[in-house]
Parts: C-alpha cells; structure tokens; sequence
C-alpha cells in the first residue's frame, strides 16, 4: 500500500510517482502547478523525483524522451493544460511510434470558481478551458489518456498510469489533473505499492519455430532498426549472427546501434540489396523495412518479426508480409532464441564460416570505399556532407553519445561514425522535427558527465525551441555540442521535384518555392546569448578543429554550436544531386 489518504492532491502526486520509480520530472507548466510548488519545497521527504524546469512543452517531452532512451526508466512531465498539451503534441506523437515510455501530466479546472477552496482564476473560465478538457485533445497522440474526475481516484491513477506507459507496447501515456485537486485532501490510499510488471517474453513455442527457421535457411538475413536499446540486446544479436553466420542489415531510419557498425557481418542500410536471394527474413523490431510493403524484395522468403509492437495499431496500414508474428520484450525474446540456436547450429560449421568470411570482405571493401569517398572530397568548397561526418568521426571521444536530427544527413551519420559503441546513439525525431535538441538534453541529463553532441540540419534546428533549449542546458548545469550540417534549405522536402517533373518549369527555371532558408543567420550567435561557444565553420580543412573546439568548450561547462556550412541546397538540386 501507498498512503496517500490525508495528503493533498499535489503531495500525492509526487509521492506515488517516487513511489513507481520516477526520478525524473521534466516540466514546462503554467500556474496551475502552485499545490505541485509547494509540495516540492516540502523538506524532509524522501524518494522525491527531480523536478527540472524546461521552458518548453516540446523540450520538456524531448527530455524525457532523451533520459527514457538513455536509461530505460521512467520519467515524468508536467505541462501546462491545453495550449501546453498542444505544444507537447508533436513530442508525444513521437515518442508513441518510437515505444518511448512516460507519463504526462496537464493541470485543467473543473470546478471554474464555483467550488469552495483557494480561487483556481478567472482565466479558466475564458481562455484555458476547451470542451473534454486536454486529455480529449491530446488522445491521438498518446498510447492512453484520461482526465481525472473525482478526487478519489486521483491516487490509483497516477499509479496506473506509470504501469500503463511501461507495459508492452510501452509509450506515452496522459493524465489531466484538475487543480482543485491538487489542492484537496486525498480520502483514499493507493491499494498496491507494486510497481509496473516487466515485459512479456515472446511465445516459448514461436521462438523455437523461429529457431528452426533461421537454423535451416540457406540464407537468413536479419534487418533491425529499434533492438539496440539495451547493450544485452547487441551482445545476443551479435552472438546470433556469427552463429549463423548471417547478415545483418540496419534500415536508413535505425534509432539505435542494433549491431557495432564495423563488425564483419554489418551490411549496411539498404535491406533491398543485401535480400537479394535470401530464403528467411528476420524483422528484428523494424517498423518499415521496405518499400512498397506489400513487394518482399526476396521473392519466396518466408519472414518472421519479433517486435514488442509488431502490429503496430498506431498505423493506418501495415502490409508486410508475415509467416511468423512474435510480440516480446526483445532482450530477454533474445536471449531464448540463442539459447534455442545453439541446440540447432554447430559452432564453427564451415559452410556458415565461408559465408561469414564472404560477408566480411564484402562489408570491409564498402566501408573503404565510403572512407575513400569522404576523402577525395577533402578539397571541395562548399562542403560536402560526407566529409563533414568523416572528420567528426575522427574526433569524437570513445564515450561520446550522439543524437541525430538531420533528416537529409542521416545515411552519411551512419555511414561515417562507425566507432560509436551500442548504448551511445539516439535518434532525435521520428515524422517530426523539433525535438532533437531536446532529447540529447535528455541524454545528456541521464549521462552528465559523458560528451553529448547533437547532430542536426539547419532545416531541423529552426523546428528545434533552441532558446529554451539553450537556456534550460545553462541552468541545469548540461553543456552539450550541436553541429549543424547547414545546407541552407530544405532539400528533404523538395528533391521529388526533379524526380517528378524532371524536365519542368521548376528545373528549367530553377524556381523552387520553399526551398531555401535565407538570408542564412548567423546561428554560432544564439548559444552566445546563453554563455555558449559558437562558430561558424566553411574551409574543409577547419571542421576537425572546430569540433575539437566544441567539445573543449563542453568540457569546460559550456554548451557550444558548430554552425558547418555546406553545400547549399539550391546548387544541390540543380545538379541533379537527390
């Protein structure tokens, strides 16, 4: 049991979320959060989460985003009711198709003045209130949301919640608290102080049907975008891999490192390539491996998809092909199929040896031909993105963690920083922009004594609140490195043009609306404003230094921008180059 009974509202709040293992709160919140105030001022209580102050609704969600990545706890998040529930929407949307648990809280009245007790403000009854309260208007966007209505069911509800966002498919989940509860005396306690239940395994018996699968197929190939969350994940994929000795192939939109992405048996980012002939297709966490859905790349493959969410009811279409569904928390699903593998597969076996050393010499001449591109591209002016991610990864510290926002970029990030350990890269957006910022502030907060750099496009940075940002870094103590790669423009959003209408009045006339970001600021400025490091960078030969500067002004305690400028997105579509 909980107790709550005899505590306000706000104290319950706090007590219950220690209580699940919250230890952080991430907030952008408007007045209604006075009782919350007080309760945090309270001495003498222990388990109490941190509350950090973000700014932002959109850097507050980023945050959790970020820490939840980083650690694989629970965080919470306090915003202010409907236009902060709505500044949060975009954040919460991505964190429901990532599988990104937290819980969220907006304040709302439902008494409007009317009831006894402190004075809620009049500004609930003209500006704030909308019809179903914030809960309503954020529900699309969240794995579950719900207003509470009566303060009795205030304490059981927080608990609730906490078990709903880390149960499978985790996610983000809502909760709008009316103020005149936070100020109310709880009636009840929380009947169970259990906290959320850990995640099912997939089923005993698909997973040795997968195990004979894979054990005998000719050619297995695993795809995985979203398995890497946890270094015991990696270890037992790379073990089930060179068991087999098999492919393994990460998509463009891969969120993480699923497999060390200079091991032998790492095939790149294109699954349509290395499918080719392929027998077994194992979906390892992937949302959309290929495309059409509906064309597998390797005709007569049977697949197979373990996936904490492998049906992906957030989606209005999914037509992958699937033989064999397995929904499971994927590290422990892991570890059961190797166990399975290794009663089915010899070590050592030589026609999977062959393949293995095949795979190897393959992989390793691509990866010198990427290096040898990047290098011949050492004299270019303006700037070419492939350099630009070679020489970053020349600098970058072996305990560095990178957050990607790039969109444009991301295949070279890929490609070119192939050093980072498992555990240490994050994606920074997923169908949005604007959190990239944020969530390696998130990062960073899990891992503060760790160099934490965001990479991002110019493009990415004016969705990114970079003054909250900023300003919350500088307060909270978290000095982080943003490189910018500053193409001037928006190249994502407009290179179907060509491809479209290759011989049309926008190629002919090289007219293309909306493209271009310009005049271009000077970006390096704005961290100045919060005790930054900024510099603008657009020689080839001062990237590596500029970067070494960023990360000597991190160390130091200051948050730095490395504004790079490319090649400029007009002169890119011109010349074909999409």
């Amino acid at each position: 049991m909980i107790q709550t009974k005899g505590l306000t509202g706000a104290q319950t709040l706090l007590r219950v979320l220690g209580k699940m293992g919250v230890e952080r709160i991430f907030a952008s919140p408007g007045s209604e959060w006075s009782p919350v105030w007080e309760a945090l001022a309270e001495p003498g209580v222990e388990g109490m989460p941190i509350y950090m102050s973000t700014r932002h609704e959109e850097i507050a969600v980023g945050m959790a985003s970020g820490y939840a990545k980083a650690t694989g706890k629970l965080p919470a998040v306090m915003i202010h009711t409907t236009v902060g529930a709505l500044h949060a929407t975009m954040a919460m949307r991505g964190a429901l198709h990532e599988q990104v648990p937290m819980v969220v809280f907006a304040g709302e009245s439902i008494g409007f003045g009317e009831d006894e007790g402190p004075d809620v403000g009049g500004q609930w009854g003209s500006h704030l209130g909308d019809m179903g309260g914030p809960a309503k208007l954020v529900d699309h966007t969240v794995k579950w949301s719900f207003g509470v209505n009566t303060k009795s069911i205030l304490p059981a509800t927080i608990q609730r919640a906490c078990r709903l966002a880390m149960a499978g498919p985790r996610g983000p989940v809502f909760v709008s608290l009316a103020m005149e509860h936070l100020f109310d005396t709880m009636t009840k306690d929380v009947p169970s102080d259990l906290g959320a239940a850990p995640l099912a395994t997939a089923d005993p018996k698909g997973i040795e049907e997968l195990a004979d699968m894979l054990a005998g197929a000719n050619y297995p190939v695993i795809i995985a975008e979203d398995a890497g969350r946890t270094i015991k994940a990696v270890e037992c994929l790379v073990e089930i891999a060179e068991l087999l000795g098999c492919p393994v192939v990460e998509t463009r939109s891969t969120g993480a490192i699923n497999i060390p992405r200079t091991h032998p048996l790492h095939c790149g980012y294109d699954p349509k390539e290395v499918l080719k002939g392929s027998d077994v297709i194992f979906l390892l966490a992937v949302i959309a491996p290929w495309y059409p859905a509906s064309v597998t790349p390797s005709q007569g493959a049977k697949v197979a998809m373990l996936d904490e969410n492998p049906h992906r009811a957030e989606l209005p279409y999914y037509g992958y092909q699937t033989d064999l569904c397995l929904a499971g928390e994927i590290e422990s699903s892991l570890e059961h199929l190797l166990a399975a593998l290794k009663k089915r597969v010899s070590k050592g076996d030589a026609s999977r040896s062959r393949r293995a050393e095949e795979l190897k010499a393959k992989n390793d001449a691509r990866r010198k031909q990427w290096r040898e591109e990047a290098q011949g591209l050492s004299k270019q002016k303006p700037m070419d993105t492939r350099w630009v991610a070679h020489e970053i990864s020349q600098v970058l510290p072996a305990d560095a963690m990178v957050v990607e926002e790039t969109i444009t970029h991301r295949l070279a990030v890929h490609r070119y920083l192939d050093q980072l350990k498992p555990g240490s890269f994050f994606a920074g957006c997923i169908g949005g922009l604007g959190t990239g910022l944020a969530t390696a502030l998130g990062v960073k907060a899990a891992n503060p004594k760790r160099p934490v750099i965001c990479l991002i496009g110019d493009g990415s940075f004016n969705y990114d609140p970079a003054p909250a940002a900023f300003g919350a870094a500088q307060e909270h103590n978290l000095p982080f490195l943003t490189i910018m790669f500053n193409n001037q423009g928006y190249l994502s959003q407009k290179s179907g043009i060509p491809k479209y209408y290759p011989d049309g009045w926008a190629v002919k006339t090289k007219n293309f609306s909306g493209l271009h970001i310009v005049p271009c600021p000077e970006y390096s400025m704005i961290v100045k404003a919060f005790d930054g490091y900024g510099e603008r960078v657009e020689e080839p030969g001062e990237v590596r230094k500029a970067v070494e500067r960023g990360l000597k002004a991190i160390a130091a305690g200051q948050s730095a921008l490395i504004d790079v400028r490319l090649k400029p997105v007009e002169e890119t579509v011109s010349r074909g180059e999409v």
